[in-house]
């Protein structure tokens, strides 16, 4: 194991951009490919790498992210890691939330600085990708680097919802701009490898993704205590001051999940045959709480680019392009397309289905003769029998009792009940 770094998971704000999924949970804590949580990417990545003493500052809805970390987390005690929750709290130097990425970092330093560490890795809690940190700190050493940004290439049409840094022939960023306009490009192009020049991609993206030396984050936080954010107000300082910032580019799969759509097209795209995240590479698993659940029992259903997680009882009649998630129930002659099912946490027993029916209640998971398309259906909602659920880019944007719509897909919330032959969208 590095115990010579910590790393420094930011769970975010009220994560609103992720309306109405982090309504009752931060966004570090949102359900991904049926069964992980967002948190457990950079988590695992940090495992993978070897990185085992693990901060998630969080400070919104906080309670189901603390039970997942208590349960998916526990490392023995000859190793000395841990993955510890750091909620915002009011002190007798401070009693107010969190400003920004830097101020939770600030904030938090009182508790990270009880850990004996040269090196702090900051990382974001909501993107989707593989990366092995050991790589990016080595480089950071071989610099001799104050910080060392992780960067990304990407093209003209990317380029402009970026920080994008410029570097020299050495790496080192020599200037930087958040989110530039079309007409600026031509002065912001870096050096980067064959393969990205090939697809046209010639500017740095900021991955949000910092190593900092411990000495030069607590300087950096401390000298100024009005600077809140590492990506507006601390990155572009040390680029301008005399601190050496390196890049250190990365050119795999990588997304920021932090918008509906992005999440809902990430999510998607694990059902493609050759997704662009792998979940089945040997040498980077994703780390997750374990369940002892069943096998997935489907009866008489056609699917096609359909991920089943464990747990599932299905007798639909067609699902693709869709992601399940655990102990999802689904009834006869249902359809289901485009669409991101994210199970239930609990069982009912064949007792309490039969004995709600007859009260004319709904059981968790999807009733029968439904049909369902461009959806995202939350955890434990209870849909009945002939309802449809069509979303699509004819929808406007809206917020219901029972879902909402953004960018034409319909989300289901957390717990909604959903009645015979309901029709929405």
């Amino acid at each position: 194991m590095n115990n010579s770094v910590v790393s420094i998971i930011l769970g975010g704000g009220k994560g609103s951009r992720l309306y109405p999924l982090t309504d009752e949970r931060s966004k570090p804590a949102v359900p991904i490919a049926g069964k992980y949580r967002l948190v457990d990417i950079p988590i695992s990545n940090c495992i993978n790498s070897r990185i085992n003493k693990i901060f998630v500052l969080t400070q919104f809805n906080s309670a189901s992210l603390n039970r997942h970390i208590k349960n998916a987390y526990t490392f023995d005690n000859f190793t000395k890691g841990f993955v510890d929750i750091l909620a915002a709290e009011q002190t007798t130097n401070n009693a107010g939330w969190y400003q920004g990425t830097a101020d939770a970092v600030r904030q938090s330093m009182m508790h990270i600085l009880n850990i004996d560490f040269e090196f702090a890795l900051i990382l974001s809690g909501d993107q989707l990708y593989h990366m092995d940190f050991q790589e990016l700190i080595n480089k950071h050493k071989e610099s001799k680097a104050d910080v060392t940004i992780a960067t990304l290439p990407v093209n003209a049409k990317d380029a402009t919802g970026f920080g994008i840094m410029k570097t020299d022939a050495n790496s080192e960023i020599i200037s930087f701009i958040e989110k530039p306009e079309t007409e600026e490009l031509p002065n912001w192009i870096s050096e980067t490898s064959e393969t990205s020049k090939n697809e046209g991609k010639l500017y740095l993206a900021s991955m949000g993704i910092y190593l900092f030396n411990k000495e030069k984050l607590k300087e950096c936080l401390f000298l100024d205590e009005g600077l809140n954010d590492f990506g507006k107000h601390i990155i572009p300082q040390m680029v301008l001051g005399e601190e050496k910032v390196m890049a250190y580019q990365y050119e795999g799969y990588w997304t920021d999940i932090g918008t509906i759509d992005s999440f809902f097209e990430a999510n998607l795209d694990l059902a493609n045959d050759v997704p662009q995240f792998n979940l089945f590479d040997n040498n980077k698993p994703i780390f997750t709480r374990a369940r002892m659940l069943p096998p997935s029992k489907i009866s008489g259903t056609t699917m096609e680019k359909t991920v089943i997680t464990e747990g599932c009882i299905i007798l639909a009649g067609r699902i693709e392009n869709s992601i399940v998630g655990i102990r999802t129930r689904i009834g006869k002659g249902t359809n289901i397309s485009n669409s991101y099912i994210m199970g239930s946490d609990y069982y009912e027993t064949l007792e309490d289905i039969k004995s709600k029916k007859e009260k004319g209640e709904f059981p968790l998971g999807i009733g029968e003769r439904c049909h369902i398309s461009h959806a995202i259906i939350d955890k434990n909602v209870r849909i009945g029998d002939d309802v449809r659920i069509m979303g699509g880019m004819h929808l406007q944007d809206t917020d219901e009792e029972l879902y909402c719509v953004r960018d034409g897909i319909i989300i289901i919330r957390k717990g909604a009940v959903v009645r015979n032959g309901t029709v929405i969208g």
